[in-house]
């Protein structure tokens, strides 16, 4: 299926440090700032575009051609594109898929997402790489480089920003567990993907999403079987009052499961701290063993802070020891945390990647059964 471009706009791209980078607008017009990170997937881009984590950043796609299978309603992560812009060297002219409905420019246009395309994202990645993700901007309307630079440096940082009050879900709601019921669990939606529910319906759980900002007494209304916290974006440092809730839960003994931004903070609440990573990890491809098993699995992230903990050691807390139980094999950064009691049973764990990994891979589909296997041994204690 072909559709036909508006006649090419000129857009200009410019980085903090003074970097510049000219194209064509790809999306609406307009001007966009966030911070410039890049991701490394070939495909998914649905999934990345409306993957809430995402918010104030402007993405880069490494690969080449973007938009070859257009824009359905079945594969979206959240209610919207999260992305604040959005980079890509040659998007494709021509979407083919049975389940596409429109074009990728078509739905970025609907959303207001600014972006640029004809840009060598080979060498703007390569930048990023040597000086670190930093804040960007992106303009059809303002097409000189100082002035554009001007506005980028106004931006607030990265580093510092509390945004899940921004992404979270305003009221609660429930995912029905899929055949007959055998757990309950809290999830406090940080910035939820719709992928984490729905792999614990699968497993028979019944998910209720809270929203950012449940208090325990909330949590313990659903009288849960564990607890999870989701994915989500900014600066884990920020989120007092979600780590104060996770220590909570911890007291009642409630078994814990956290993804992403759900680890930070169970790293902080373990009293470890957290760090922002120089550029990030965020594609489908990122290698991470589990230490538990030694198992090497393929895994899709996106992340720019980290959790500061021992790789070699265990760190006794008020519920237990805590330890690394994953770690990426690229640069050793820490990818898991686990938390057993006296008896050495698990208690809590938490992963820094993206086991419900829409659009892919599915090497990590197991946590989510290990969750189970968790609350039923807490059932039976």
């Amino acid at each position: 299926m072909a559709y036909q471009d508006n006649p090419p706009v000129p857009a200009l791209l410019v980085l903090e440090d003074g970097a510049a980078f000219r194209g064509l607008a790809f999306g609406a017009r307009g001007e966009a700032f966030g911070e410039a990170v890049f991701a490394t997937g070939m495909t998914g881009y649905q999934e990345t575009l409306t993957d809430p984590s995402y918010r104030r950043q402007v993405v880069i796609q490494t690969a080449p051609h973007i938009g070859n299978t257009g824009w359905n309603d079945e594969d979206n992560e959240s209610r919207r594109i999260w992305v604040a812009g959005y980079v890509v060297r040659d998007p494709s002219r021509v979407y083919s898929n049975w389940r596409a409905r429109r074009s990728l420019t078509e739905e970025l246009e609907k959303q207001g997402v600014v972006g640029i395309c004809d840009v060598d994202t080979r060498a703007l990645t390569r930048h990023l790489r040597e000086r670190g993700a930093m804040r960007v901007g992106i303009s059809t309307d303002t097409l000189d480089e100082a002035a554009l630079l001007e506005k980028v440096l106004r931006q607030p940082p990265m580093a510092g920003a509390n945004l899940v009050s921004e992404v979270t879900t305003a009221t609660a709601e429930v995912v029905p567990a899929q055949g007959e019921r055998r757990f309950k669990v809290a999830a406090i939606d940080l910035g939820i993907k719709d992928m984490s529910p729905a792999r614990m319906a699968q497993r028979g759980m019944e998910v209720h999403v809270l929203p950012a900002g449940s208090t325990l007494a909330d949590v313990m209304r659903i009288e849960p079987d564990g607890v999870f916290f989701s994915n989500g974006p900014g600066d884990p440092a920020t989120a007092d009052a979600e780590v104060e809730l996770l220590r909570q839960v911890l007291d009642r003994g409630i078994p814990f499961f956290g993804i992403c931004f759900g680890n930070q903070l169970f790293g902080r609440a373990l009293g470890f701290g957290t760090y922002k990573l120089k550029y990030g990890h965020r594609g489908i491809n990122q290698p991470v063993m589990d230490r538990t098993t030694g198992k090497v699995e393929i895994t899709a992230q996106n992340h720019g802070f980290a959790v500061a903990a021992p790789l070699d050691s265990e760190v006794e807390t008020p519920w237990g020891m805590a330890a690394v139980s994953h770690i990426c094999l690229n640069d050793d950064v820490v990818e898991g945390l686990e938390l057993r009691d006296g008896g050495g049973e698990l208690i809590g764990f938490s992963v820094q990647y993206h086991p419900e990994a829409s659009a892919g891979p599915h090497d990590s589909a197991y946590l989510f059964d290990r969750f189970a296997q968790v609350m039923e041994k807490a059932r039976h204690a």
